[in-house]
């Protein structure tokens, strides 16, 4: 049954930034008929999606979905509900320029990866943005079309805990795409602890092999461990009690934890990726296949920052950060040698 978002009279919704996320979510919703707008900055894929339709393909479902999309300077009207599913470096212009068209009650779920709600609570307002977590995979193939991988967990929340009406609707809304999303009043435990995930798959990408073969290989399963061990250090100087997604267990790299319970989550998301078309991260993708900057300085590179300021070292995460963006800039190539330079 479609919620009050449903039916041809529905509160619209907005989702900017019509990618790997914003395209399968967006797709999912305007086909149970509920009023969809999306924006990109690919006028191509604009145009696809809105003429042609947005096509969805790979092992959980295969469709073809039209969907408005516009971009930015064509957008017109305001929206109360808006779905952000920009790169972290993309944030701060996004949210600047979609604030013109955010009702005065409205919000903005932030549906990225990293910390971006901090982000956009200075550019919005504290009471204009909403948590999101995802861990489903996907891709931005070509314009107009998204590899949806495998299903994965979809949490959402306020950032200061609490459960408003809104939040409610929203679980509501984003239910209609993950039948198993979850409500939070701990967002910001998910967003930690998909940065030591995230961290550690930013390490998988300098190898050029697969998520699957880097977890499942000990020898950069330890080096993996200890970049993860620096996040969650990280975050428990924050005050944030990071949550566990998908086979993940974020506390296993807690400075107490066993290291068999370590051994035991890198096994869990080798399996759990051995089950996904999508065998490479996106920060693979965008180094190896778009050729373009990764979200590297805003996911690792600000934990290593946010480590500075409680006076915690990273050293795993500063060279990772540098060995990555030498591999952006052409003065490496991926390759198991160069993950292995972590540990030097």
């Amino acid at each position: 049954m479609v919620s009050q978002f449903g039916g041809l009279n529905s509160e619209p919704v907005l989702v900017w930034g019509a990618g790997a996320i914003g395209g399968t979510i967006g797709a999912a919703l305007s086909r149970l008929g509920i009023k969809v707008q999306m924006v990109d900055i690919h006028e191509e894929h604009c145009r696809v999606c809105s003429d042609v339709g947005l096509q969805i393909s790979g092992p959980v479902e295969n469709y073809i979905q039209r969907v408005p999309c516009v971009m930015p300077n064509m957008l017109s009207g305001q929206y109360n509900t808006v779905i952000l599913a920009v790169k972290a470096q993309d944030t701060a212009e996004a949210a600047e320029r979609l604030m013109p068209h955010l009702s005065s009650d409205g919000f903005v779920l932030s549906a990225q990866n990293g910390l971006n709600e901090n982000v956009l609570q200075k550019i919005l307002g504290v009471e204009r943005v909403m948590g999101c977590f995802v861990n489903y995979g996907a891709d931005w193939i070509n314009p107009g079309q998204v590899l949806y991988g495998n299903r994965g967990a979809v949490v959402l929340g306020e950032i200061d805990g609490s459960v408003r009406d809104r939040t409610r609707r929203m679980y509501g809304l984003i239910k209609h795409f993950e039948p198993d999303a979850i409500m939070s009043s701990n967002i910001m435990g998910y967003l930690w602890g998909k940065m030591c995930y995230g961290s550690m798959l930013f390490a998988t990408a300098l190898t050029g092999d697969s998520m699957v073969k880097n977890f499942g290989d000990p020898k950069r399963a330890s080096i993996l461990a200890e970049i993860g061990k620096e996040v969650i250090a990280t975050a428990f100087a924050e005050g944030v009690r990071p949550e566990g997604f998908n086979g993940f267990q974020p506390l296993a790299f807690s400075p107490t934890a066993p290291r068999a319970e370590m051994e035991k989550c890198m096994l869990q998301l080798a399996e759990f990726n051995s089950r996904s078309a999508k065998t490479h991260s996106g920060i693979h993708r965008d180094l190896a296949v778009r050729e373009r900057t990764t979200e590297v300085d805003h996911q690792p590179g600000l934990v290593a920052q946010i480590a500075h300021r409680h006076g915690i070292p990273t050293p795993k995460l500063n060279r990772l950060v540098e060995l990555i963006h030498d591999i952006e800039n052409g003065r490496r190539k991926m390759s198991a040698d160069v993950f292995f330079l972590l540990d030097g």
